[in-house]
């Protein structure tokens, strides 16, 4: 199982980011995917998260400014983040539990600047 995140970046205060996760070695579909974060200081937090079903769930912090998708076609899971603010800054990671196993991707740096 392989999970490639990527899309972080420096980003101003109020701009929009699109994160990536391709993934190989499972079959995608089936499977219900997560965003994580770890912000500074901070331990690692459940952001999003979609289910085969396409139903999403989201933290509190950010409902409303980022969507969680996929394209199982693509094998890809998506995080778009809109609104960004500095306490967005953090390293984001996809996941996935597979047979009680937590896989995860390398993680991407986001940095949200004032």
């Amino acid at each position: 199982v392989q999970l490639q995140a990527s899309g972080g970046g420096l980003v101003q205060v109020g701009g929009s980011l699109r994160l990536s996760c391709a993934a190989s070695g499972i079959i995608f579909r089936n499977n219900p995917m997560h965003w994580y974060r770890q912000r500074p200081g901070n331990q690692r937090e459940l952001v999003a998260s979609i289910t085969s079903g396409y139903t999403t769930r989201y933290q509190d912090s950010v409902k409303g400014r980022f969507t969680i998708s996929r394209d199982n076609a693509k094998n890809t899971l998506y995080l778009q983040m809109n609104s960004l603010e500095p306490d967005d800054t953090a390293v984001y990671y996809c996941n996935t539990i597979i047979w009680g196993t937590d896989y995860w991707g390398q993680g991407t740096q986001l940095t949200v600047s004032s």
